[in-house]
């Protein structure tokens, strides 16, 4: 199941990523070869086949997959505070 994505996540990934969109772009390219290609080449692929803007595409996806991440951080962070607490 996916995380929730909060308000408070979206508003502070926006306030990243809108301080420099094309920057951010870029920076999260390079991350996603790193930390997951697969999802980095299904990004681009995704870019590529489509009639709309390609870099609009890819901004959406990367946008997503950082809330995502975000999200996901969070819970395991609460997670693992409550492990902590139980212990």
């Amino acid at each position: 199941m996916l995380p929730l994505i909060t308000e408070e996540q979206s508003s502070l990934a926006f306030a990243e990523i809108f301080q420099d969109v094309h920057g951010w772009r870029k920076n999260m390219i390079h991350y996603l070869k790193e930390e997951n290609p697969e999802i980095n080449t299904a990004i681009l692929e995704a870019a590529k086949s489509t009639e709309l803007d390609p870099k609009a595409v890819a901004l959406g996806a990367y946008m997503t997959y950082r809330l995502l991440e975000m999200a996901s951080d969070e819970e395991n962070q609460l997670q693992q505070q409550l492990e902590d607490g139980e212990a």
